[in-house]
């Protein structure tokens, strides 16, 4: 495989030092669905070297409308597994660890034992999510985190800040409230976490026309029937944007 010409493109935005950064590091995706498989995509794409998956889940059809790897030549296979065929198609030279795990707090030790360039957190349980970043916080892991994406219809209304400063987002707001309760991020609202977040500024909608759907495919599906409606157009977008801020960090070039 050609690198260099496979990923011309790359290189000729963030320069050669910046490509070699970018090749030479090891990503973290935490939860490879509805934004975390852009994350995958968007990662590969751009070159990175290694990519590190965790997701315990597997395809299924109600992820169709939402997740990159959802066909049906798919359906009931982990979604790390075939993410990482993906990638491999993508770029061969990129090494792609798949670990079938759910991220937990009693687990964030044994499976975040690695250095690491950056953590991308695409987990939708804000207590797992407090753990993660406050884990990440503690071992000097950069970490980037993803709010909900579910419930919003605009793609254009997303944007990145610091996670102490997010609004509208019900993820977020109480991934904040148990980071200042439980593991001592800051309580004084002027100070800021360090910890860079993607969310909307869009109001989510409340499920319209809701029907509980059978899968009738005998795998388990993921549909959450009392959950709010979703979209690619605005879940890959939130994938695209971490991914921005990933990409700026281990090239020094300012998104």
């Amino acid at each position: 495989m050609d690198y260099a010409r496979r990923f011309s493109g790359i290189s000729r935005l963030y320069g050669q030092q910046g490509v070699s950064c970018i090749r030479s590091s090891n990503i973290a995706v935490i939860g490879v669905g509805g934004v975390g498989s852009w994350v995958v995509e968007a990662l590969a794409r751009s070159g990175i070297g290694n990519i590190s998956l965790f997701d315990l889940d597997h395809v299924a059809e109600s992820n169709i409308n939402r997740q990159l790897q959802a066909l049906e030549s798919e359906f009931g296979k982990a979604k790390v597994r075939v993410l990482a065929e993906r990638v491999g198609q993508i770029n061969s030279e990129c090494r792609v660890d798949c670990i079938e795990e759910f991220v937990e707090e009693k687990n964030l030790q044994q499976l975040l034992c690695k250095d690491y360039n950056y953590v991308i957190d695409c987990i939708d349980n804000f207590r797992t999510k407090a753990a993660l970043i406050a884990y990440c916080k503690r071992e000097k892991l950069p970490i980037i985190t993803v709010g909900g994406a579910g419930g919003q219809l605009d793609p254009t209304k997303i944007r990145k800040i610091d996670l102490s400063r997010s609004e509208q987002d019900p993820l977020l707001s109480k991934t904040r409230k148990l980071l200042r309760q439980k593991y001592n991020f800051p309580v004084n609202l002027k100070r800021r976490f360090g910890v860079p977040c993607v969310y909307s500024t869009e109001q989510q909608s409340a499920p319209v026309d809701v029907t509980c759907l059978e899968s009738g495919s005998g795998f388990q599906s993921d549909l959450n029937c009392a959950g709010y409606g979703s979209v690619m157009t605005v879940t890959a977008t939130f994938g695209m944007v971490a991914v921005a801020h990933v990409l700026s960090h281990l090239s020094g070039k300012p998104a």
